[in-house]
Order: structure tokens, then sequence, then C-alpha cells
């Protein structure tokens, strides 16, 4: 009976055991699998950043050019068109009968010159016969000439006749995207009523208005990056172009900065943050993932020699870009990071 009960109490003892040091061993694991970084100085550009605005270098409005009732709309907004295709089309009856009617006017004015030309010929050989009179002859060159001119104006009404019924056929002047589309079927164009609105996806660029100050530090430094805050993107500069005039009023210059081609999920009116680079400096960096922000507090997970992760408040600076960010109270250089802060605040500090 006594050497049962001294076994019930080891077991006891073992079981109390692996409960103290089971969480622990599973927290120290839970730990060294945690994703860290070191907090390190590196140079940093130094960047002015300025409030822009996404713009196309090519959006334009298509309007009407003539009347009729619109039978026909093959894109709508969104949708991306090819330089040529066919966006819209008005009925064309009306074009096409002044049309006739003016090639109807060229044909019998042909004939009329046709049988003037062959006056004015027998004219010439009577004259050289004298069966007629010199007036005679100049009469009948006359009215060969005004027939001759009245041909050229009918032909050049039928050319205005044929253009104006093109018109019918509204064609896309440059490969693009449908911005806004102002008619819908059944309606009556007009001329001069707006049809679509596109802007070529290919040929973008940001728009920052910065202080005169500001100008020559960007000109200097010759370098910008966009940020995309709805996107999450940062997107570097093709070119920088300062505009060379200035608003007398608030004292302020455009400066156009341009975006690679083909820059998808951006569109003309999005807001960006443009970053120009004014100079270098050495700047103590921490990832943006190890950064922890809950209500007012900013703060990191520092992982000290014993692998136990700390949570430490932080003051963060404005230098930066979008994979690091300056630190400026809170920790030092060597010191080492969660990349993970929710599993590290979990693990906690093993014991």
């Amino acid at each position: 009976m006594g050497g049962v009960k001294r076994l019930a109490i080891l077991l006891l003892g073992l079981l109390a055991g692996c409960g103290q040091d089971g969480p622990s061993q599973q927290a120290a694991r839970v730990n060294q699998d945690l994703k860290t970084a070191i907090v390190e100085v590196r140079e940093l550009e130094l960047a002015y950043t300025a409030e822009a605005v996404v713009e196309a270098v090519r959006q334009s409005t298509v309007s009407a050019q003539i009347a009729g009732r619109i039978v026909d709309i093959r894109f709508d907004v969104g949708d991306y068109v090819k330089k040529g295709e066919v966006i819209v089309r008005i009925d064309e009856r009306a074009a096409s009968r002044a049309l006739e009617a003016s090639e109807a006017q060229v044909r019998e004015a042909q004939a009329a010159l046709g049988n003037a030309r062959a006056h004015y010929e027998r004219s010439k050989q009577l004259l050289a016969q004298k069966f007629i009179s010199q007036a005679a002859l100049d009469q009948a060159e006359a009215a060969y000439r005004a027939a001759q001119a009245r041909v050229g104006a009918l032909l050049a009404g039928a050319g205005a006749a044929a253009t104006e019924r093109s018109f019918a056929t509204v064609l896309a002047p440059y490969s693009g995207v449908v911005a806004a589309r102002h008619v819908e079927l059944g309606e009556m164009a007009t001329p001069g009523r707006p049809l679509m609105t596109g802007f070529d996806p290919a040929t973008l660029r940001v728009v920052a208005t910065v202080p005169q100050a500001q100008v020559g530090a960007i000109q200097a430094g010759g370098k910008a990056r966009i940020e995309l805050p709805s996107a999450g993107r940062w997107i570097e500069v093709k070119q920088i172009t300062v505009v060379p005039a200035a608003d007398p009023r608030t004292h302020t210059t455009r400066i156009r900065l341009e975006l690679p081609g083909e820059v998808r999920g951006v569109y003309p009116g999005v807001y960006a943050r443009a970053h120009f680079v004014v100079g270098t400096a050495p700047k103590l960096l921490v990832p943006r993932a190890a950064v922890f922000r809950r209500s007012e507090l900013t703060a990191v997970y520092v992982l000290g020699d014993d692998n136990r992760p700390q949570l430490r408040q932080v003051r963060l600076g404005a230098a930066g870009d979008e994979h690091a960010v300056e630190v400026l109270a809170g920790l030092k250089p060597g010191e080492r990071v969660a990349l993970e802060p929710l599993e590290a605040g979990m693990a906690g500090p093993p014991g």
C-alpha cells in the first residue's frame, strides 16, 4: 500500500513538471520561428514630398460633327479601344441623300461641260472659215470656261457631302480606355455634342505643385518617386519636367513627372504623392512590417539575447521608403525586431 502511494506521488510530480516546462518550451520554439530583421543605419535619400494628381497626357472628348439619331454604340466605360475602331454610328440616311444629290448635279454639269467644249471647238473652226465673228467665239469660250468652273464647284460640294457622310461613323483617334460615355442609344446627336471621353493609359503623368524655393533642389536632385496611397504602390518616375512658369499669387511652380508606359490600375484624377530627392543623410531605419500600431501607440517587438519579444514604443520620422521607415527614438542600431508583430505578441515572453 505504501508503494502505490509513492508511485502516485511520483506521477503527480512528473505531471507538474510537464505543466511547468511545456509552455516555456513551446514559447521558445515559437520565438525561434519568428522572422526578424536588424535595425541599421543606412545612407538614405532625403526627399521633399508634395501632393500631386495623376493626369493623362492624351485625353480627349469625341464630339458629333453631324446631326442624326445615334443607331450604334460599340463601347462603354472601362473598355479598351484600338485606334481606328468604330465607337459610335449616327444615322447617315440624310447625309447619303445629300451626297446622291450632289453627285447627280456633278453628272449634269459634266454633260453641260461636254456640250460647251464641243460648241467652243466648232466655233473656232467657223471663225477660221470666216463664218462667225470673234465676238461669237469669245462668247463660246466664256460659256466653256463657266461650265468648267461649275463642274469644279459641284465636285467640291460632292466631296464635302461625302466627308459629311463619313462623320456618321465616329472612329477612335488613338488607342485608349473609355473614361465616360455621354450619350445613349436612340438619342439625337447634334454638331458639337460630346459622345465619349477617353485617355491613353500609356501616356500618364503626375502633376505636383511645389514652392518656388524647392525648385532648385529638385532640379539638382533630378530623381523622384511617386507614391499611390490608394493602391499602396511606389512607381519610379521616367522624367521630370519643371514648367517654366510660376503662379504669382501662390508663388508655386508646377512639375510634371512622366510615368512608365502601361502602368496598370492608375487612372487620371488619382491622388498621389511626389517624393523628390533633394540630398542624402544617414538614417536609422526599421522595416515597416515590424511596426505595430494601436490607437496612439506605435511600437515594435524587440528580441533580446534570450530570444524573448518585448514590446517597445518608438517614435518614427518622415524619411524612408516602401520597405523601411526612419526611427527617431526607441531603438538602437543592431537591435533585432520581429517582422510579424502579431505573432510575437501572441507568443509573448517565455516563462
